[in-house]
């Protein structure tokens, strides 16, 4: 059954062609699955993509919808966000999604409620920008200057928040914070009546492409942020102690369409275009997100622990968390099946 827009990608399609069969031999991808291991506990698979809410930087958790297929899974489907949540730790812990992409102080936040989510891998370095007005050219030049985030205490505000503070500004004093959906701040922004935002894939490609504001700071390159993943792969407690065999062979998916998106991001843009997978971003920007974000080889070359643990680290000094990061990384990180695909992988 066939659960995502647009229809299916055959796998003659995505296998198919010279180069792509050159890729398949660089990342490990195989007609079937490794016959080690055991066949998935379920055969439905569900993951989120909410076009209101989701970013174009989980761009491989879509991408891997075929090989999905490949792995056992029959049912292939993308789900909503629950009603009146914005980010994907609760519709995981809901029961409502099995798998997703997830930013790493998301996360930390979920577990911090109490919520059963796990962190699984790494997914991607760099998707983050944070673009300013003309009256702003330097991140210190925010104090008393109004910042546009979709939500306080998630994904935007905490990440500017972690910024501020690790520059020595205090983010509960020296910025206003205006809360609007991204495609109001954008409006505001552009208006001149907010100074800065901070903008998800594909929301910085479609400001570059309408020469709107400037870049102060962007994670694909400055430190020390393009030092850690800012998103995860996670999923659920009791999808991972139910599913081992699923999550594992969910997870090596996902993985290869990670790396897929960097040795053919032609390809894969045009498949998320296709499928309606873009949040309205258009072929041209939806394949400069995937030259932008850094997926490929670095899901097994960074350390996800140490992301969330630096993540941790500022949360804590800023307030928005209170457990010690030790035990966050403790409840939130399951590395088993990483340890094991790392290995596997190889090429």
């Amino acid at each position: 059954m066939d659960r995502y827009p647009g229809g299916r990608w055959t796998r003659r399609e995505f296998l198919g062609g010279a180069a792509l069969a050159g890729t398949a031999g660089l990342i490990g991808l195989r007609p079937e699955p490794a016959s080690a291991d055991p066949p998935p506990e379920t055969k439905t698979i569900r993951l989120i993509y909410d076009p209101d809410n989701s970013s174009l930087c989980y761009a491989p958790v879509y991408v891997a919808a075929d090989l999905l297929r490949a792995e056992g899974f029959t049912d292939v489907r993308f789900v909503k966000l629950i009603k009146n949540t914005i980010v994907e730790p609760p519709t995981l812990a809901a029961g409502a999604a099995d798998m997703s992409g997830v930013f790493g102080p998301d996360l930390i936040m979920g577990v911090e409620a109490g919520l059963p989510v796990v962190a699984l891998a790494g997914l991607h370095v760099g998707c983050l920008e944070l673009v300013g007005s003309e009256r702003v050219r330097t991140i210190r030049d925010l104090k008393g200057k109004k910042v546009g985030v979709s939500g306080l205490g998630i994904a935007e505000h905490l990440f500017i928040a972690n910024v501020l503070a690790y520059i020595g500004m205090d983010p509960r004093k020296d910025v206003q914070w205006v809360v609007h959906e991204p495609p109001e701040s954008i409006r505001l922004f552009n208006e001149g009546k907010i100074d800065a935002v901070m903008a998800f894939p594909p929301m910085p490609q479609q400001l570059r492409a309408g020469k709107i504001g400037h870049v102060l700071l962007r994670t694909a390159a400055d430190p020390p942020w393009s030092q850690y993943f800012c998103c995860t792969v996670a999923t659920r407690k009791e999808f991972v102690q139910k599913n081992p065999a699923a999550t594992k062979r969910a997870l090596r998916a996902i993985l290869k369409a990670d790396q897929l998106c960097t040795l053919e991001p032609e390809r894969s843009a045009r498949f998320l275009v296709d499928k309606k997978l873009t949040l309205g971003a258009n072929y041209k920007e939806t394949f400069q997100t995937l030259k932008d974000v850094r997926y490929g080889p670095v899901w097994r070359e960074y350390d996800p622990e140490a992301a969330l643990l630096f993540y941790a680290v500022r949360m804590r000094e800023n307030g928005f968390i209170k457990s010690t990061p030790q035990k966050i990384i403790a409840q939130s990180t399951d590395w088993r099946f990483l340890t094991e695909l790392k290995k596997e992988l190889k090429g």
